[in-house]
């Protein structure tokens, strides 16, 4: 009798695939102006267990990851304050507005405070200014001219700030000025207005003092807030 050969096949059998192999989940978020608005987006993604590869764009608003699941993804943003989808699309979606809405009273308060800080930098300076130097108030400009100035160049200073802040995000400075341009200028006037009209009232004069500055900070504060939340709940998109 021949021999009887026998041919053993090795047949390998692939592994399963490793960690960074799973789907890229991406989706589209309204409402972030801000490097800080990105920081808030990250921070809550990294929060969530498993979740890794975390992409967030702030010119397009795509937020990419993996590890987690859409759902859960964007229930932490959402809860942040951001509304999920482009703001066009936003707009055919049935009207569910509400005042009730906490994290988005939390959220654009950040934004409010953030557009605090960029207009008080140009409005106290200005008043300032016109306060401590004695040239500049030798010029004898009546009150409410000091007080549109010092609205102007507080509007200006945050915008400033905002481009500043934005330029490396945003490849350079004429498309980082485009973005803080769009921020919103009727909160930004109703700050200034609100501030130095209090101003006004209490000192008569543009006049600053130690313990009118918090009152015209609280005040400006407070008045556009509640408009930037309906901006931030309604549109998705904040003022600052």
């Amino acid at each position: 009798m021949g021999e009887r050969i026998q041919i053993i096949t090795e047949v390998e059998i692939p592994p399963s695939l490793p960690h960074n192999m799973e789907d890229v989940v991406s989706t589209t978020v309204s409402g972030m102006t801000c490097m800080s608005c990105v920081g808030r987006v990250e921070e809550a993604l990294n929060s969530l267990n498993g979740a890794y590869n975390i992409d967030v764009k702030l010119e397009s608003g795509n937020v990419s990851f993996q590890g987690v699941s859409l759902e859960k993804a964007e229930q932490a943003i959402v809860s942040l304050g951001y509304s999920i989808g482009v703001p066009g699309e936003l707009n055919n979606i049935k009207d569910d507005f509400n005042w009730r809405d906490r994290s988005v009273w939390k959220q654009s308060a950040h934004n409010t405070k953030w557009c605090l800080v960029g207009c008080s930098i140009g409005d106290f300076g200005t008043i300032a200014a016109f306060q401590f130097i004695p040239y500049l108030d030798a010029l004898g400009w009546h009150d409410m001219s000091i007080m549109f100035l010092a609205m102007f160049n507080g509007i200006m200073t945050s915008i400033a700030l905002e481009t500043f802040i934005l330029i490396k995000q945003m490849g350079g400075i004429r498309e980082a000025f485009r973005v803080a341009i769009g921020m919103s200028l009727i909160s930004m006037i109703a700050m200034e207005s609100s501030m130095n009209a209090t101003d006004l009232l209490i000192m008569g004069s543009p006049t600053l003092t130690w313990w009118v500055i918090p009152i015209m900070l609280l005040v400006g504060f407070l008045t556009p807030w509640p408009y930037n939340y309906w901006r931030l709940k309604k549109y998705g998109i904040s003022c600052h």
